[in-house]
C-alpha cells in the first residue's frame, strides 16, 4: 500500500512547503513503483498526494509535498530506490527518458521563494552524485547553463543517445559527476520550476505520423499555443495514438483550450477524440478557467464554488 496520508499539512499554519514530482522509468511493474513511492512516503514530514502509473509510457509520476529539507531527503530516497529496482539497459517505453529517475522537479507551494527551490535543487543534484554515483543535470530555473533550461535540450532522444554522446562530446557532460552515465540508473535531471499540467489526449486513430503532425502544430516551439509542449505517442495497450502535453504556462493556457486545439487539428485530418487524461495534479484555477471558457461564464471564480465556501 502506498502511503497517501502520512501527515496532514496546514499550509497556513506550517512553514515553507515544497512540491516534488519525480518521474520514474517504470510503468509495467506497479509493485516496483509502489515500492519507490513507499520509500518516499516513509520520510518523516512527507505527504504523498498522487501516484500515476502508465504502462505504454513505461513511466510513473509520484507527487508529494513537505518542508524543504524533508522533500530533499524524500527525493533522494526515491532516486536511491529507483536505482536499485530499475535497470535502464533493459528499459523500453514510448516516453523519452535518460535515467531510472528521469526528472526531479521542485516547485514552490507556500511561504517559499523560487530562489530557495533553486538552491534546494542544486543541493539535491550534488547529493545524488556524491551519495549514489548517479550523474545529474540541472534544468529550469536551477540550470547552470542557458542551453539546459529546457528539459528536452538535455534529454534529447533519451538514455541510449546520451550514453553514447557523453563519450565523444564534452559539451554533453553532466553538471555533477560522470561523464559516463551510471550503467543501470543512467542519469537524473533535477530542477526548479513553476507548476505545470501534464495533460494527455487520446485520439481515435493508430496513425503515429498524424499524431506527431498534430503535436507539432500545437506546441509553442512551432508557433502554437504559448507555454505548451507536445509529443505524438503510440499507446500499444489502447491501440491508439496520444497527444502528450505539458502546459508550462498555466496562467495563459487552460486544459480546455489545449483540448479544443487538439480537437481542431484532429478534425482537419478526420480524426475523433477518445478521451483526456490528467497526469498528477492541477491547480484549481486551471479547472475554473477551463469551465469558464467551456460554458462562456466570464464571472466564474473560486468564490462562486459552494464547496470552497463551506
Amino acid at each position: 500500500m502506498v502511503r497517501f496520508d502520512v501527515m496532514t499539512i496546514d499550509l497556513q499554519s506550517r512553514g515553507p512547503i515544497v512540491e516534488c514530482v519525480p518521474n520514474f522509468s517504470e510503468g509495467k511493474r506497479p509493485e516496483i513503483v509502489r515500492s519507490i513511492a513507499n520509500e518516499i512516503g516513509s520520510v518523516p514530514g512527507i505527504r504523498v498526494l498522487d501516484l500515476h502509473i502508465d504502462v505504454d509510457h513505461n513511466r510513473s509520476v509520484v507527487t508529494f509535498i513537505g518542508k524543504p529539507e524533508a522533500v530533499l531527503e524524500a527525493a533522494l530516497a526515491g532516486v536511491r530506490a529507483a536505482s536499485r529496482l530499475i535497470d535502464m539497459s533493459h528499459h523500453k517505453g514510448a516516453h523519452p527518458r535518460i535515467g531510472a529517475t528521469d526528472v526531479v522537479p521542485l516547485i514552490p507551494v507556500s511561504k517559499i521563494e523560487m530562489d530557495e527551490c533553486i538552491t534546494l535543487a542544486r543541493k539535491l543534484a550534488e547529493r545524488i552524485w556524491n551519495e549514489l554515483e548517479i550523474p545529474t543535470y540541472l534544468y529550469g530555473y536551477a540550470a547552470l547553463r542557458d542551453d539546459r533550461k529546457r528539459l528536452e535540450r538535455i534529454r534529447l532522444e533519451g538514455f541510449e543517445q546520451i550514453r553514447d554522446l557523453v563519450a565523444i562530446d564534452s559539451d554533453s557532460h553532466p553538471d555533477f559527476g560522470g561523464p559516463q552515465l551510471h550503467p543501470k540508473a543512467g542519469a537524473t535531471i533535477v530542477g526548479a520550476r513553476d507548476p505545470l499540467i501534464a495533460f494527455n489526449i487520446d485520439l481515435k486513430s493508430s496513425d503515429l505520423k498524424m499524431a506527431r503532425e498534430i503535436a507539432s502544430a500545437i506546441r509553442e516551439r512551432n508557433s502554437g499555443l504559448k507555454g505548451l509542449k507536445a509529443l505524438g505517442i503510440y499507446l500499444e495497450s489502447r491501440s491508439c495514438v496520444q497527444i502528450s502535453t505539458n502546459i508550462t504556462r498555466t496562467d495563459l493556457v487552460s486544459p480546455y483550450r489545449v483540448f479544443e486545439k487538439v480537437k481542431e487539428e484532429a478534425s482537419k485530418r478526420g480524426i475523433d477524440i477518445l478521451r483526456g487524461e490528467l497526469v498528477g495534479l492541477m491547480p484549481l484555477e486551471s479547472i475554473i478557467s477551463s469551465a469558464r471558457e467551456a460554458i462562456h461564464l466570464d464571472s466564474l471564480d473560486a468564490k462562486r464554488i459552494i464547496d470552497l465556501n463551506l
